[in-house]
C-alpha cells in the first residue's frame, strides 16, 4: 500500500466527490478510481459506493478514514521533524484555543512570537475545551490552550494558570465608582452573558444558584464581540476575565470590578499537549514562549492586586 493511495482517498472523503478530489489533486479522475480501487484490493474489502449523487464510505471505508487521515498528519509531523533536522528556519503550528477569552490570552503571545520568527506560519482555530483537547489527542493540533476544559484523558497539561472572573462596566454605568460588587447586586441590573454551552455560563449559573439568586440575563450571546459592544453601549454589564477587555479599559471605556466576598469565579487555563508526541521545532518553541507568556501574565496581575 503506497502512501499516494491514502492520500487520494483521503481527498476523496473530504470533498465525496471523484472529479473535485482529482481536480484538488490534479490528477485524472482514472487515478483517483485506481488508487481506491488498489485500497479496495489491499484491504480485500469495498471502502466506498459509488452513485450519481456522489461516493458514500463503506462502513470498512469509515473505519479508514479516521486512520487515513491520523496517519497522514502523523507522517507530515515526521516530515517537518526531518526539516527540523535540516536546520531549516521554517515550519507551521496548529493552535486550537478553546473560547474567545483565550484567544485574547493567546493572540499577543502568537503576535510577539511571530514577530521573532517570520518564517514560521500559524494555524489557529478556536472551538470548545473538548474539541481543543480532542485535537491535541487526534493529532490534528500541536498545542491546546483550554478554558472550563471538562476532564478528559490523554493530553499533558505543559502549565496550569488561574484566571478570576469580574463584573465589566462602561465607566458611566452607576456601578463603576465601586471598589466591588456583590452578586445580589450584580443580579439586579441588566447582564449579557454567554449561553449556557458555555462552560462559563454553567458556572455562573451554579455560582448563583449557591447564593439563592436568580439568573435571567437580559442578553445571551456566544459572541463576546457582542457582549463588549453591549457593555459598551450602557445597556448591560458582563462578567469577563480583565485581560480580556484589557485594551477597552486602558482607553478609559471600562471598568473591571472584583466580585465581593471572594465569591468570583475562578477558573484554570491549561497548556496542553500530546504526552507521546514529540513537537516540532517550530512547535516547540512556541510552546515555550506561550508557557512563559502565560507565567509573565501571572506575575504582572499579582503584583497589580
Amino acid at each position: 500500500m503506497q502512501i499516494r493511495a491514502l492520500i487520494y482517498f483521503d481527498e476523496l472523503v473530504r470533498t465525496n466527490s471523484m472529479r473535485q478530489a482529482a481536480e484538488n489533486l490534479n490528477v485524472a479522475p482514472t487515478a483517483i478510481s485506481r488508487q481506491i480501487e488498489n485500497l479496495e484490493y489491499h484491504f480485500g474489502t469495498p471502502l466506498v459506493e459509488r452513485s450519481a449523487r456522489g461516493v458514500k464510505l463503506t462502513a470498512a471505508g469509515e473505519l479508514l478514514a479516521v486512520r487515513a487521515g491520523r496517519t497522514l498528519r502523523e507522517l507530515d509531523h515526521v516530515h517537518q521533524l526531518i526539516e527540523d533536522l535540516k536546520g531549516l528556519q521554517r515550519g507551521r503550528v496548529s493552535v486550537y484555543a478553546s473560547g474567545a477569552t483565550v484567544a485574547n490570552l493567546l493572540a499577543p503571545a502568537l503576535a510577539e512570537f511571530s514577530l521573532r520568527y517570520p518564517k514560521l506560519r500559524f494555524e489557529v482555530t478556536i472551538t470548545s475545551a473538548r474539541s481543543a483537547i480532542e485535537a491535541v489527542n487526534g493529532a490534528e493540533a500541536d498545542i491546546a490552550v483550554t478554558l472550563f476544559a471538562p476532564p478528559l484523558s490523554g493530553t499533558k497539561v505543559r502549565l496550569r494558570s488561574e484566571i478570576a472572573y469580574d463584573v465589566i462596566a462602561a465607566t458611566s454605568h452607576p456601578l463603576a465608582a465601586r471598589k466591588e460588587v456583590s452578586l445580589a447586586e450584580l443580579a439586579a441590573h441588566s447582564l449579557a452573558i454567554p449561553d449556557r454551552t458555555f462552560g462559563a455560563r454553567q458556572a455562573f449559573d451554579a455560582l448563583f444558584e449557591r447564593e439563592g439568586l436568580m439568573l435571567d440575563p437580559v442578553f445571551e450571546t456566544s459572541s463576546l464581540e457582542m457582549q463588549k459592544e453591549l457593555v459598551l453601549r450602557g445597556a448591560a454589564i458582563t462578567m469577563l476575565p480583565a485581560l480580556t477587555v484589557q485594551r477597552e479599559i486602558q482607553a478609559g471605556q471600562l471598568v473591571a470590578l472584583p466580585i465581593a466576598d471572594g465569591k468570583g469565579i475562578r477558573t484554570p487555563i491549561d497548556l496542553c499537549v500530546a504526552p507521546d508526541r514529540q513537537l516540532s521545532f517550530a512547535a516547540g518553541k512556541l510552546l515555550d514562549f506561550i508557557e512563559r507568556f502565560m507565567r509573565e501574565q501571572v506575575a504582572q496581575k499579582e503584583r497589580s492586586d
